[in-house]
């Protein structure tokens, strides 16, 4: 029972006097629990800070067993995004989307390559950062099962002109048919179909309501991490005063 991998903090509670319990999204070993000794210490806490791209190595007696990590800090992406809010919210979002998202020791390579990327958009201070971020969770929802068909028009089949999603069903509805059921559709911003290259604060909130409707539906209202909504909607909060 024992392995070593790289991985990204998503959760650190302080367990006792000064270990931690982390949640790692690890690459071959899903996301994985384990106690961190002095993880809550002085020394310990700016290598576990959520975010952090860390190498990490798991051992216990049975594997039924919480474990124990040792972490060695890859990349400080909290400390890189820490000068900038909203930057510092998306990685805080997105890490508390993935811990009420995943399944516990379920590896999902493709999910932990996106997040790397994100991560690594975020450390660099892409300034299309926040475009990324929506797209992401787009790509997380196909990732997860729950893929939205922005291909055609469900009502008409056209490819062209596409403006709302259907809250039922995930696709995409055109301006001509939903326009007797507009009131009832999501907006669906143009950068998630390549149809804008430079979206505008309103379009970029909307493309998060309109992922966030889907997780709201499909993952946090079934994983019981109130944590992850609230975490969402801070994002939501920098966007509006950006």
């Amino acid at each position: 029972m024992d392995w070593q991998d790289q991985g990204f903090v998503l959760v650190a509670r302080r367990h006792g006097e000064s270990d931690a319990i982390l949640t790692v999204l690890t690459r071959d070993h899903g996301r994985h629990l384990g106690i961190v000794k002095g993880g809550s210490g002085r020394r310990q806490r700016a290598v576990v800070e959520i975010g952090n791209a860390v190498t990490a190595h798991w051992h216990a007696r049975l594997s039924e067993h919480l474990g124990r990590f040792q972490v060695e800090l890859s990349q400080p992406h909290a400390a890189l995004c820490m000068a900038d809010p909203g930057r510092l919210a998306a990685l805080s979002a997105a890490c508390a989307t993935l811990d009420a998202a995943l399944p516990e020791r379920e590896p999902h390579e493709d999910v932990f390559d996106d997040f790397a990327a994100l991560a690594e958009q975020l450390s660099r201070q892409a300034v299309d950062w926040p475009t990324q971020y929506v797209r992401w969770e787009a790509r997380l929802l196909s990732s997860l099962g729950f893929g939205l068909d922005l291909s055609q028009c469900a009502v008409t089949g056209a490819r062209e002109g596409l403006a709302y999603v259907s809250p039922k069903t995930g696709r995409a509805v055109t301006a001509e048919g939903g326009k007797l059921h507009k009131d009832r559709l999501l907006p669906l911003p143009g950068f998630l179909i390549g149809a804008q290259e430079k979206p505008g604060r309103d379009d970029l909130i909307a493309g998060l309501r309109l992922t966030g409707y889907f997780l709201d539906r499909h993952v946090f209202a079934h994983a019981l991490k109130p944590g992850a909504a609230e975490a969402r909607a801070r994002l939501i909060e920098r966007l509006t005063v950006r």
